[in-house]
């Protein structure tokens, strides 16, 4: 073996208080490594574990309905998380993927298309029909990622981001979330 894990070696599972910390490691870690470039050092140098495990702690007490948390990890700790839930737009049968984080180390497995597909099966099983999600202009790692995985993209929009600045982002939309859903359950 050459030291990588398959998607396969983690295990994925719906985290709960106790995951907070390791949640937000994750989080701060995953923002410094994709975000350097796209937004400001002094913000990203500012992310507070501390702040983003009380944060994770508050969000995994109080259980809202629709909303959806799944993480990755293996006998070291987390590497991954997504979460999703209702549209910000309101659409009443379409579900949001709000944030999806690999650390490097684990990128390039299948690790972050099974968390996808975890969570627009428990999306879908919810009620939705469609997923969206949007992408920091400039993060072609993951606009490449979306695109392989049938993700339609929409115009870039310009919106005020963290830390103040605006931040241009791309839409991307799968109008049938069953076959998003489907996709880790082919392999």
């Amino acid at each position: 073996m050459d030291g990588h894990q398959l998607a396969s070696d983690y295990l994925i599972f719906p985290p709960g208080p106790g995951d907070a910390e390791d949640l937000a490691q994750v989080h701060v870690r995953a923002w410094r490594q994709t975000y350097p470039g796209l937004l400001p050092d002094l913000y990203l140098a500012r992310l507070s574990t501390p702040l983003h495990a009380r944060r994770w702690r508050k969000r995994l007490l109080k259980a809202t309905p629709g909303e959806v948390d799944l993480v990755a990890g293996d006998r070291s700790g987390l590497v991954a998380y997504v979460s999703g839930g209702p549209t910000r737009g309101g659409a009443e049968d379409e579900a949001e993927i709000t944030t999806l984080y690999v650390l490097k180390s684990a990128q390039g497995q299948g690790l972050g298309r099974r968390l996808l597909a975890g969570a627009a099966r428990a999306l879908m099983a919810g009620g939705a029909g469609a997923l969206t999600l949007t992408v920091l202009r400039g993060n072609d790692r993951a606009v490449a990622f979306y695109d392989r995985l049938g993700g339609m993209a929409g115009p870039a929009q310009v919106r005020r981001g963290p830390g103040g600045g605006l931040v241009s982002e791309i839409p991307f939309r799968w109008p049938e979330i069953a076959e998003l859903a489907a996709m880790d359950l082919e392999d």
